[in-house]
């Protein structure tokens, strides 16, 4: 059985909003009065839930409740979740940046986090100097770092501006900088919060072959990240945390698909009554009535891997037959930039031919091998040609997640291209020949 090298057991971390500390010098009296007396701190008995879109109550909330889990060596551990859920609050915790509430941690061997870009940089001073700073606050001896000090310049590919003071660099090198002397530190355990998102496509593809050799050399490594497709692939465990509470302890590829189910800012599914509050037509005569995004077999599903084909159903109410109708869904990228419209009875309205009563589907599915990974958020329309005019749409009506591990096994390979990657990726089929064969041209 492998060794355990962090236990985690019953960490809660409550804070009391808007102030430092407890805020007032009275709740300081009744906490030291309650525990002269022998009994517990009064103010564990009150406080909200860690929910940020949820009205409070109380100023006291729980940024982490109840956490129990344990991490083997030579594992890699994904934690994921919604902003706000405590993710970051829990890494601090295990790089004893702040100290929990209540609960006890175990950690057996040499902690290295890099929680925040530039954590123990000193800006006035040079790249150089804070090699030995920052190595010096991690644990590391001047002789190791002296040792490791090319190897921490060469990985952060900084070496031009190594005797420039950090202050003038970019936060894509501070964070180089900071990965390079937390991941050369030799720890057993690697804590890595979000920060590598800063970094460009290049450097983040680095990052996460460090982290793979390190958990290869017998290392554990904890990675948080909002990037699903870089935890699937280097994670061989996940949980999920949601509201500051464990939702789900279990494989890699459980939690991404339970994470699908709980993030509000993906969903995957809006459904509207036949009322007033259905978006309708200026005249009410057609009424949509639900857009999902479905996977191969039917069900609602947020998050996709690039191998799966995905549908998107609509369906809509024609209250008279009046018009020939057309269904338009413009797919978009996580900044507004348009992939491509898809549109349906284009014959049909081409024709003139009126939609009789009645409540209609229409699905439309993308092959697989399609789209690039990331967020892919999708616009419904139903539309009138020629009148313009006379059309009901939903702008951002769902979204779902399109994830890519790009190992060998996967769709297209390890992929790794110079430039920057396209909105869509397609699978395409070539026909390659010799016309002749000749050594000139």
């Amino acid at each position: 059985m492998s060794e355990v090298v962090i236990k985690v057991e019953n960490i809660s971390k409550q804070y009391r909003l808007g102030l430092v500390g407890t805020g007032t010098f009275y709740h300081d009296l009744n906490r030291w009065w309650h525990s002269v007396r022998g009994n517990e701190d009064p103010y564990l008995q009150i406080g909200d839930t860690n929910d940020r879109l949820a009205k409070g109550e109380s100023d006291y909330i729980w940024s982490l409740k109840d956490i129990n889990f344990e991490v083997k060596r030579g594992e890699v551990l994904g934690i994921i979740g919604k902003n706000g859920a405590g993710k970051s609050t829990l890494l601090k915790i295990l790089s004893r940046v702040t100290q929990p509430t209540t609960g006890t941690i175990y950690a057996k061997g040499r902690i290295s986090s890099l929680l925040e870009v530039g954590t123990g940089f000193h800006p006035e001073l040079s790249g150089r100097e804070n090699i030995f700073l920052n190595g010096a606050i991690l644990g590391m001896t001047k002789t190791e770092i002296k040792s490791k000090f090319d190897e921490i310049v060469d990985f952060s590919g900084i070496g031009r501006y190594i005797d420039t003071p950090v202050k003038r660099y970019s936060s894509g090198m501070y964070v180089r900088l900071a990965f390079a002397v937390a991941a050369h530190l030799e720890p057993e355990i690697l804590i890595v919060d979000e920060v590598l998102a800063v970094g460009d496509a290049e450097f983040q593809k680095k990052c996460l072959g460090k982290m793979k050799d390190v958990s290869g050399e017998g290392k554990t490594v904890l990675f948080v990240s909002h990037n699903l497709g870089a935890v699937k692939n280097l994670c061989t465990r996940g949980i999920l945390l949601n509201n500051g509470k464990i939702a789900l302890d279990s494989s890699v590829e459980n939690i991404i698909d339970a994470y699908s189910g709980l993030d509000v800012e993906n969903f995957a599914e809006r459904t509207w009554n036949n009322s007033e509050e259905a978006p309708a037509f200026p005249d009410k005569v057609v009424r949509l009535q639900s857009i999902r995004v479905l996977n191969q077999d039917g069900l609602v599903k947020t998050v996709f891997d690039v191998k799966e084909p995905i549908s998107v159903q609509v369906g809509y109410w024609v209250m008279e037959e009046k018009y020939s109708l057309d269904v338009h869904l413009y797919f978009r990228d996580n900044v507004g930039q348009t992939i491509f419209v898809a549109m349906s009875n284009r014959g049909s309205v081409q024709k003139g031919m009126k939609q009789p009563v009645g409540l209609y589907s229409a699905t439309c599915t993308i092959p697989a091998n399609f789209f690039n990974e990331g967020i892919i958020w999708v616009e419904y329309l139903i539309c009138l040609n020629p009148h313009i005019g006379l059309n009901v749409c939903v702008d951002n009506a769902v979204c779902f997640d399109v994830i890519d591990d790009k190992n060998s096994n996967g769709a297209r390979g390890n992929w790794n291209l110079p430039w920057p990657p396209a909105v869509v990726r397609p699978n395409l089929s070539w026909d390659v020949k010799q016309i002749e064969r000749s050594n000139t041209v």
